[in-house]
C-alpha cells in the first residue's frame, strides 16, 4: 500500500507572487499571506483528501527583483493506515515580468509529510504565460524505487463579464512505470486530467467553484491509489483570503 499512497501525493498550481495585497516590509521586500479553505484538496485528477474538505495556506517572502521562498500546507487522508495528516511544501522561485502580458516562473518544491517522511520529494516547476493562455510542468526524479514522473499542463485564463475569473486547464501526468491497471490487468503510464474554475471577488475574499475530473477508470483508480471514487469528475467549491 505505501508504493500506491507514495504516488498520490501532490503539488499545487499556485502564483504565491500575484498576492496584490502584499505586505509591504521595505522598498524590497513584501510578504503575501494566503488562507483558504475548499470542500476537497484535489491535485492532477485526484483528491487527495478522500472528498473531505481541505484548510490551507501560505506565507511566501517576495523580493523586488522577482525572487520569492515560502510555505504551503494543507491537510491530507490518504487512508489505509497512512499515519500523515499534513502536507508541507517549501518552495524557492523566481518570477521573471517580462511584459504586462508575458511573464516565466521557475520554482523548486521540497514536499514534506509528518510522521511519514517515505513520502516526502521534491520537483522543479517551470510555467510560461502569454496573454492568458499558458503551459509548463513539474519535474520529480527522487520519488520512491527510482521512479520518476513528469506532469505538464496547458490553460488559458481570462475575465468574463461581471469580473468573474475563468480559468481552464488540461494537464497530462507520466510515469516512468506502468502503474495504472485496468479491470483486465493491463497497464499504462500516464492518465490525463481537466479543471475548469470560476472565480469571484465579493466582499473581500475570493469565491471558486471548479469542475475537475481524470479518464481514470474506477479500477485504474482503484489500483493506483486504493479507492475508486476519488479519480472521478467532481466539484470543488473554495473560498480564500490574502493579505
Amino acid at each position: 500500500m505505501k508504493k500506491k499512497l507514495n504516488l498520490c501525493l501532490a503539488g499545487l498550481l499556485f502564483a504565491p507572487w500575484g498576492a496584490s495585497q502584499a505586505i509591504e516590509l521595505n522598498k524590497d521586500f513584501s510578504l503575501a499571506l494566503n488562507a483558504a479553505l475548499y470542500s476537497q484538496y484535489w491535485s492532477r485528477g485526484i483528491s487527495q483528501t478522500q472528498g473531505d474538505p481541505a484548510i490551507q495556506g501560505s506565507a511566501t517572502l517576495l523580493h523586488s527583483s522577482g525572487l520569492y521562498a515560502g510555505v504551503w500546507s494543507s491537510n491530507v487522508d490518504f487512508g489505509h493506515g497512512s499515519t500523515t495528516r499534513q502536507e508541507i511544501d517549501y518552495y524557492l522561485g523566481y518570477f521573471w515580468q517580462a511584459t504586462d502580458d508575458v511573464s516565466l516562473d521557475v520554482t523548486y518544491y521540497e514536499y514534506e509529510y509528518p510522521n511519514q517522511s517515505s513520502f516526502n520529494y521534491s520537483e522543479t516547476y517551470a510555467r510560461l504565460t502569454a496573454y492568458g493562455a499558458y503551459l509548463g510542468g513539474y519535474y520529480s526524479d527522487d520519488l520512491y524505487s527510482d521512479q520518476s514522473s513528469l506532469y505538464s499542463f496547458v490553460g488559458y485564463e481570462t475575465k468574463l463579464p461581471a469580473d468573474i475569473g475563468l480559468n481552464l486547464r488540461y494537464g497530462w501526468v507520466d510515469y516512468k512505470d506502468p502503474l495504472f491497471i485496468d479491470s483486465s490487468g493491463r497497464g499504462r503510464d500516464s492518465y490525463n486530467e481537466w479543471q475548469a474554475t470560476l472565480s469571484k471577488e465579493y466582499l473581500s475574499l475570493n469565491w471558486s467553484v471548479s469542475y475537475v475530473d481524470s479518464d481514470l477508470s474506477e479500477s485504474e483508480c482503484f489500483n493506483y491509489s486504493g479507492f475508486d471514487d476519488v479519480c472521478s469528475s467532481s466539484l470543488v467549491f473554495g473560498v480564500s483570503k490574502s493579505f
